[in-house]
């Protein structure tokens, strides 16, 4: 079913949307969550907008995404792996190479990755300047 048919046929009945909590992503135990947790972590956007569109090594990717440890990029390259967002491949090489890529369903998500660093990237004096103004008021200054 198309999400827009699902919505539609969940939210039939509240027009105003007052009860949200009948679309799936907001019960517990939805397996949606799963994914929306995983590309709202912060490595896997990372990862995933670097992926977009090439293909990188390991100490590439870990080269590339400041703060981030060796421990934190392999979980998080396994984590996207199970999920079907890219593929590893191993050459027979010494020493071995491994590269890293985006599948297809990884690549569909390039454009919603894409647009999240655009509006976070144009965004982020409005955002520090919202910051500011909270933190004085929350220290009455």
């Amino acid at each position: 079913m198309k999400w827009e048919s699902y919505l539609m046929e969940t939210m039939a009945d509240t027009p105003d949307y007052e009860n949200l909590s009948l679309l799936p992503m907001y019960a517990e135990n939805c397996p949606t969550r799963q994914i929306l947790d995983r590309v709202g972590d912060k490595w896997s956007v990372l990862v995933l907008g670097l992926l977009a569109g090439r293909t990188l090594r390991f100490s590439q990717l870990r080269r590339l995404i400041g703060g981030i440890s060796q421990k934190m990029l392999t979980q998080t390259l396994r984590h996207l792996e199970r999920d079907g967002l890219i593929t590893r491949t191993l050459y027979g090489e010494v020493p071995p190479r491994v590269e890293y890529a985006l599948t297809p369903l990884g690549e569909s998500l390039g454009g919603l990755i894409m647009g999240f660093q655009r509006w976070a990237f144009e965004n982020i004096d409005a955002v520090t300047a919202a910051q500011t103004a909270y933190d004085l008021r929350e220290t009455g200054k």
